[in-house]
């Protein structure tokens, strides 16, 4: 199954494909979209969503995670990583992928063992599972490292899913 991993944000969303079989994790490819400063918000917006739209139909991902936003000091910045997330969600949900979300601290928890793991272990971790991905940017390895934790929770988010049902 193909997966799509997606790290939002205004300047710059990281994203990574990669595909699941069984247990085993192979890399597709990975890149960032990104805004231009320039540009109004409303235009940075339209850049990002239309860039993870032309990922989305070049790779056809077949689910999608991304990392949920996490509370800045400041709160314009958070404010602003919200709408970058809007932007790329309205991308994922006009595909009509389903999204799952996860905390940054379960992604690093998912890969390196601790949620207070360091980028550059992320990083690391994200190169050692799969092998011969070449990680461009930072922003790449976090989407990657979130296609990876979706990967590992996904078949346990179905199980209880389908016990849930079978309970009714």
């Amino acid at each position: 199954m193909r997966l799509i991993g997606l790290d939002p944000g205004l300047r710059t969303t990281g994203w990574g494909v990669i595909e699941a079989v069984d247990n085993r994790l192979s890399w597709v490819a990975d890149g960032v979209v990104r805004s231009d400063d320039s540009l109004r918000l409303s235009e940075r917006l339209a850049q990002l969503h239309r860039g993870v739209a032309a990922i989305l139909g070049e790779f056809a991902p077949a689910e999608a995670a991304l990392e949920e936003t996490f509370v800045n000091k400041n709160p314009s910045s958070t404010l602003k990583l919200g709408q970058a997330r809007g932007a790329v969600m309205a991308a994922l949900g006009l595909a009509g992928l389903m999204v799952a979300e996860y905390a940054p601290r379960l992604v690093k928890k998912s890969l390196v063992g601790t949620g207070a793991a360091a980028k550059d272990q992320v990083g690391m971790m994200v190169r050692h599972l799969l092998p011969g991905c070449r990680v461009a940017q930072a922003d790449a390895a976090d989407a990657l490292a979130v296609a990876i934790c979706h990967a590992h929770h996904r078949g346990t988010t179905h199980r209880i899913s389908l016990a849930l049902e079978a309970g009714r």
